[in-house]
């Protein structure tokens, strides 16, 4: 009588077919990974909406000039937000381009705003831009200075 005697490691092939039947069901059923958050800067439709009404009300050239997003000292919490309109972007800025609206950053806030979203927010009580920014651990009750 023939006994056939498996060793851990060592299979037939129909176990192995079994495997592999099992290994692609378990791949089909994994979750996605989650979402990697965002690396440079993003702007809401919302945002970008008054952007644009800005640049055609000041007369910004469309296709040179931009949005100039930064971070200076000052302000309640050590830091604060600037925003302004620019012809052109310096030699080392972040350009990031949104449809016919482009946004400028330098080296240094870029630091400080990398994964942040401009918003605009329009309430009976107030109404401007918002930097949702992750990097932010506090910020004072006016909103534009945070650390």
């Amino acid at each position: 009588m023939e006994q056939t005697v498996k060793f851990e490691g060592q299979q037939s092939p129909a176990d192995r077919a079994s495997l592999a039947e099992q290994s692609t069901v378990e791949a089909v059923e994994k979750p996605a990974p989650p979402k990697a958050p965002a690396k440079g800067i993003q702007v809401t439709d919302k945002a970008l909406g008054r952007i644009r009404s800005a640049i055609a009300k000041e007369n910004v050239s469309g296709d040179a000039g931009g949005l100039r997003l930064g971070v200076q000292g000052g302000g309640c919490s050590g830091l604060s937000y600037n925003i302004r309109f620019d012809s052109n972007p310096r030699e080392r800025d972040r350009v990031f381009q949104f449809g016919d609206v482009r946004v400028f950053v330098d080296p240094k806030s870029f630091i400080y705003l990398h994964g942040m979203t401009l918003d605009y927010n329009e309430t009976l009580m107030q109404q401007g831009f918002v930097f949702v920014n992750p990097n932010s651990t506090k910020s004072c009750g006016c909103g534009s200075s945070f650390s």
